[in-house]
């Protein structure tokens, strides 16, 4: 295996010392996990932020071994984590999907859609202006995964975003996120408690 593409980082786990072991959405390979050396080093720990666009190579002598990764940043989501409600957006969206999506299949749709409501949460004004986005992008995620074709966009004031947002809960828990170790949910259980106080 050897590739180079352009990614988004939506994971990133402490291994050993310096190292970091990533997860890179990519647009034609899917959910990639690698081994970043020096991940959390000085120069690479500002590239190493889920929610971060990288230009990524991996390369592998087996399909059956966990990849190496060379990372460029190409856009940081740094500057928006001093935000609390950007930053709880961006976690929520990266935890999601790095949960969420099996190895290695590619969903060019959701890479998309992925990187278009990231953009969104960091050059909307305010969240009135991504909020209906990242719902749309848990309606197109439990679409693409076989969970649900019924559900739109919501298009709307705040108020009906939110609405769509609690009834989208349960079938994320019960559908996506049951099997998982860890509580994900709670990353969006905040993020729906910074929204609310909004409206």
């Amino acid at each position: 295996m050897h590739v180079r593409a352009p990614a988004i980082l939506v994971a990133a786990r402490q291994h050993g010392e310096t190292a970091v072991i990533g997860r890179f959405l990519t647009e034609e390979f899917g959910l990639v996990a690698a081994y970043v050396a020096g991940g959390r080093g000085r120069n690479l720990r500002p590239v190493v932020i889920p929610g971060n666009a990288v230009e990524v190579q991996l390369s592998a002598r087996s399909d059956s071994q966990l990849p190496f990764a060379k990372v460029e940043l190409t856009q940081s989501r740094g500057p928006w984590l001093g935000e609390p409600l950007a930053a709880a957006a961006i976690a929520w969206l990266c935890a999601l999907t790095a949960s969420a999506l099996p190895e290695r299949q590619p969903y060019p749709s959701l890479y998309e859609a992925l990187a278009g409501t990231l953009d969104a949460i960091c050059h909307a004004p305010s969240a009135r202006g991504w909020a209906s986005a990242l719902v749309g992008y848990e309606v197109l995620l439990l679409r693409e995964l076989g969970y649900g074709g019924a559900g739109q966009r919501p298009e709307g004031d705040l108020a009906q975003v939110i609405e769509v947002m609690d009834e989208l809960a349960a079938p994320l828990d019960h559908y996506l996120l049951a099997d998982r170790r860890g509580d994900v949910m709670a990353a969006r259980t905040r993020l729906r408690d910074l929204l609310g106080r909004m409206t």
